[in-house]
């Protein structure tokens, strides 16, 4: 591996979707394959990147990428275990919702603005899930916030120009709790690199008041992206937008990007060592596991489908949380498995409420019925990734949970357990009547002009749904999510 480019490779994933998006803003609407082949280059380019550094990372190389930024303070991209979690993850995703959302928005205007913020809002993430330090990683989750603004008011409706001012409104007002742990904690500390094990254990005992402080501030400015109650009321209202954008969301980006500030923040800045000796995390691990429990049951009570997915991610977002408050590394890996997996089941499950929307005009629950008989390839996605919610083995979403659980008895957190219990319970009780409905209720409305999604639609959710199996069937093998989850926590841990 060359010693030359190889630290530019960092830089290098960022740009592979950055400049296809700026250059996607000049096009003109009818410029339709342009558009297309800009936006498919980018995003092989950027799995071809991300491939070469998962490959140097497992051998024990380094890629780091740094310039001067502020005084004393470098903007550093690096890749490292953990970050690539997270990018392998936005990546392949990232090819799958292009693909969707090409088909989606076919001969819908307004596209060139689209697929450039989408292109943005992809770069900005995969730069925070880089970052090398506090700074960097700031600078990044701001310009996630403005990428995916304009998405999330697209249809430029009441409702989406509603949705955006209070998706604003949360992600400035956690943006600047962020701004304010970091700038705290730079006062006391200055900004070294992420450290496996955190670098704050000398001041333990010095400015024990300051750390507190700063941590305050930083989950509760991170937990406006993850969506921790009660700092979630944005996202529920941001379903006004377009199917592929609330696979974004959800799935890869904005809610992503805080729980991944979250473990970046305990494991990286402070350490499993410091948080524990501060005791910083007990209220952590309560607040997440009630956002658990709360998103699950607000979610039974809602109609609308996406609506319903939206609140099921508050609850499942916090599963990662709650296995990083726990400071064990069984949980640890529990919950650094969960980014992928519940990505994987989220993004199909709203590819495949995009597809009823789009192709029989389904919105409500109460609408779904007889679905598996009209769109049966779409309604089978639906199920996998459902039943994988639920944690059904051997599923996606069962090896996660399994995890945490095991990891919260081996902390001596056997409570943990009863919040896992009863959240399963949950997911069954608003997935599986939306099961039935689809493959057992007698339709009540006309049949779809269509028996299946467009293909552009239906191909990409398959090719997740396949996924949300074959991360569960194969979890023990060496490429699995569930063994680079391993890696980190063998890093992170000294084990």
């Amino acid at each position: 591996m060359s010693l030359l480019w190889t630290p530019f490779l960092p830089l290098a994933i960022v740009l592979s979707s950055l400049i296809p998006g700026l250059l996607i803003f000049t096009l003109r609407e009818e410029q339709q394959r342009t558009r297309v082949a800009l936006n498919l280059v980018g995003v092989v380019l950027k799995l071809l990147l991300v491939v070469v550094m998962l490959a140097g990372v497992a051998q024990g190389f380094t890629f780091r990428f740094q310039v001067p930024f502020l005084p004393g303070v470098p903007l550093i991209l690096q890749g490292d275990a953990l970050s690539l979690q997270f990018v392998s993850l936005s990546s392949l995703l990232w090819l799958a919702t292009t693909i969707y959302a090409i088909g989606y928005f076919r001969g819908s205007p307004l596209q060139s603005r689209f697929f450039g913020y989408f292109s943005l809002c992809v770069s900005a993430t995969v730069g925070l899930a880089l970052a090398g330090n506090l700074v960097t990683f700031l600078l990044f989750y701001e310009l996630l916030t403005l990428a995916t603004f304009p998405l999330v008011v697209h249809k430029g409706t009441a409702a989406a120009l509603d949705a955006g001012r209070r998706y604003l409104a949360y992600t400035m007002g956690g943006g600047t709790l962020t701004l304010m742990g970091v700038a705290l904690l730079h006062s006391v500390a200055a900004t070294p690199d992420f450290t496996a094990g955190g670098y704050l254990a000398p001041l333990l005992g010095e400015v024990d008041v300051s750390l507190t402080l700063a941590f305050a501030l930083l989950i509760a400015g991170l937990g406006v992206k993850a969506a921790l109650v009660p700092l979630h009321g944005w996202l529920p209202r941001a379903m006004v937008a377009p199917a592929p954008v609330s696979a974004l969301l959800h799935a890869v980006a904005v809610v992503k990007a805080g729980a991944f500030g979250i473990i970046r923040v305990v494991y990286d800045v402070y350490g499993v060592e410091t948080v524990a000796a501060l005791e910083l995390t007990r209220p952590l691990l309560y607040l997440a596991g009630f956002t658990i429990v709360y998103g699950s049951l607000m979610a039974l009570r809602q109609r609308d489908i996406k609506k319903r997915l939206a609140f099921s991610t508050v609850s499942q977002v916090s599963y990662i949380t709650l296995g990083v408050a726990l400071l064990g590394p069984v949980a640890a890996v529990g919950a650094l498995a969960h980014l992928v997996h519940q990505g994987l089941m989220k993004v199909t499950l709203f590819y495949c409420a995009g597809s009823f929307a789009e192709t029989c005009g389904v919105h409500q629950v109460q609408e779904m019925d007889g679905l598996g008989r009209r769109m049966p390839l779409t309604m089978v996605a639906f199920t996998l990734a459902a039943l994988g919610m639920i944690g059904i083995p051997p599923l996606a979403g069962f090896i996660s949970k399994w995890y945490l659980g095991w990891g919260a008895l081996a902390v001596d957190e056997p409570w943990v357990l009863v919040v896992l219990v009863v959240s399963g319970i949950l997911n069954a009780a608003y997935f599986l009547p939306m099961i039935y409905r689809g493959w057992f209720a007698a339709s009540k409305t006309g049949e779809c002009a269509r028996t299946e999604a467009p293909a552009m639609l239906l191909w990409p959710t398959l090719f997740t749904a396949a996924l949300v199996v074959l991360v569960g069937v194969f979890a023990a093998f060496d490429l699995s999510p569930l063994a680079w989850a391993q890696l980190i926590v063998d890093r992170e841990f000294g084990l």
